[in-house]
C-alpha cells in the first residue's frame, strides 16, 4: 500500500540507483535533466510528501501534478513563485491521475494563471464526480459495501461521519479540460513526450516519456521504495483493478525502455525500471498464492491483512483500514473472477471467500 510503509522484505529485491543524494529543499527546486526541475511538496499524511515535474515549455514551466489542497501547500507554491530566477508563468497543468495530491491545488493554480488543465478524461471525470459528494451522505450501497467486508458498526459510524471528505482536499476543477490520449504525442519546450496510460492505481492515468531526454514520470504507476495501492471501491464492488494494474506494468515494460531515468510522485528518482517492474510482477503473484492459501477455511476480506500486508491494520484507523480492505478486496475479487475462489454471502450478508475445492 502506498501508505509511507516499504515494501514487504523480498529476498530477491533489486538493487535501483538513485542518482540524486539531496532531495529539493522547501520552496525550491532541482533539475534533474535539462529544462526538467524536481519539486517536493508537503502532505498531511503518513506518506509526507509528493514529487512535482516543472518542464521547460519555452515562455513558461508546464507543471505536471500539483500538491494537495491545504494552506501549507499555497505557501509553498508562493515561496516557489518568489524563488524563480526567471519569473517565468505557468503554461499548462498537467495531472497523472485524481488523487488529491496530485489534482488538489490544480483549480488554483490554472485559474491563477489563466491557463488550461490537461488529464486523461477518465480521471477527470472521475474526479468531478467524486467531489459531488462533498457535504453527501454515505449511500446505502456505500454501507453495504463494507458490512459486506467484514466491517463492525463502530468502523462504519466512522465512515458515515467522514463520508465526502475527498473534495475538500480539491480546489474546484475548471470547467473544461484537455485530454491526455494514450500514445498522444505533446510537444513541451524543445522535447516531444508521449503519453502511456495504465490503469489499476487509478481509472486512466498517466504517465509521460521523453525519448529524448530518456526520461519517465511515472506518477504512482511505478514508485521506487512503495507499492501502489490497487483497491475495489463501493461504486464498483466487482471490479478487478488488480488486473488492471498488472497488464499496466507489462505494458510500461514493452513501450518504455529501461534506460530511462524514472521520476516518480513518491520517494526519488531511480533507474532500473525493468527490474523494479519484474519485482512488482513476482511480489505480487507471492502476495496472490499466499491468500488463496490461507481460503482453505471462508474467511472475509478483513480477515486476509496478515497474508497481504507487512504491518498489522488498526481498525479504528479508518483511512488505513479503508485502503486496506480495498486492496484485499482488489486481490479477493481478483481470485474470484479467475475462477480460483468463491464468494458467498451470509444470512447478515456478509462476503466469505474460499479457495475452490475442485
Amino acid at each position: 500500500m502506498s501508505d509511507g510503509q516499504e515494501d514487504p522484505i523480498d529476498s530477491v529485491k533489486p538493487t535501483l540507483d538513485y542518482p540524486f543524494k539531496d532531495l529539493p529543499a522547501r520552496g525550491r527546486s532541482i533539475e534533474v535533466a535539462p529544462g526538467v526541475h524536481w519539486i517536493r511538496m508537503p502532505l498531511p499524511y503518513a506518506l509526507d510528501h509528493i514529487n512535482l515535474w516543472a518542464l521547460d515549455d519555452g515562455e513558461g514551466w508546464a507543471l505536471v501534478d500539483t500538491g494537495v489542497r491545504t494552506e501549507l501547500t499555497a505557501e509553498v507554491w508562493r515561496e516557489l513563485f518568489a524563488n524563480s530566477p526567471d519569473q517565468r508563468r505557468l503554461t499548462r497543468i498537467f495531472v497523472t491521475h485524481m488523487h488529491p495530491d496530485h489534482v488538489g491545488m490544480a483549480g488554483w493554480l490554472t485559474r491563477k494563471f489563466d491557463v488550461r488543465l490537461w488529464m486523461s478524461r477518465g480521471e477527470y471525470l472521475s474526479c468531478r464526480a467524486m467531489t459531488s459528494d462533498t457535504g453527501r451522505e454515505a449511500p446505502p450501497d456505500a454501507i453495504r459495501f463494507y458490512q459486506q467486508a467484514g466491517w463492525d458498526e463502530a468502523a462504519l459510524e466512522t465512515y458515515r461521519a467522514r463520508f465526502g471528505n475527498f473534495g475538500k482536499h480539491i480546489h474546484p476543477l475548471p470547467d473544461s479540460y484537455v485530454r491526455l490520449q494514450d500514445g498522444q504525442a505533446l510537444r513541451i519546450g524543445a522535447h516531444d513526450w508521449r503519453v502511456v496510460v495504465g490503469s489499476g492505481h487509478s481509472p486512466e492515468h498517466a504517465c509521460l516519456y521523453c525519448p529524448g531526454l530518456k526520461l519517465l514520470i511515472s506518477g504512482d504507476q511505478i514508485l521506487p521504495r512503495i507499492s501502489s495501492n490497487v483497491s475495489v471501491y463501493p461504486t464498483e464492488p466487482e471490479a478487478d483493478p488488480m488486473t488492471d494494474w498488472l497488464d499496466s506494468l507489462a505494458k510500461l515494460k514493452r513501450e518504455v525502455p529501461d534506460d530511462v531515468l524514472v521520476l516518480p510522485s513518491h520517494n526519488e528518482c531511480f533507474r532500473g525500471l525493468h527490474a523494479r517492474i519484474d519485482w512488482l510482477q513476482r511480489g505480487q503473484k507471492r502476495s496472490l498464492d499466499r491468500l488463496l492459501r490461507s481460503l482453505k477455511e471462508p474467511r472475509r476480506a478483513i480477515d486476509v491483512f496478515g497474508s497481504l500486508f507487512a504491518r498489522s491494520i488498526n481498525a479504528t484507523d479508518l483511512p488505513l483500514l479503508g485502503m486496506a480492505t480495498g486492496e484485499s478486496l482488489a486481490c479477493l475479487n481478483h481470485l474470484v473472477q479467475r475462477g480460483a475462489a468463491t464468494r458467498e454471502l451470509d444470512a447478515a450478508g456478509v462476503a466469505w471467500y474460499r479457495a475452490r475445492q475442485d
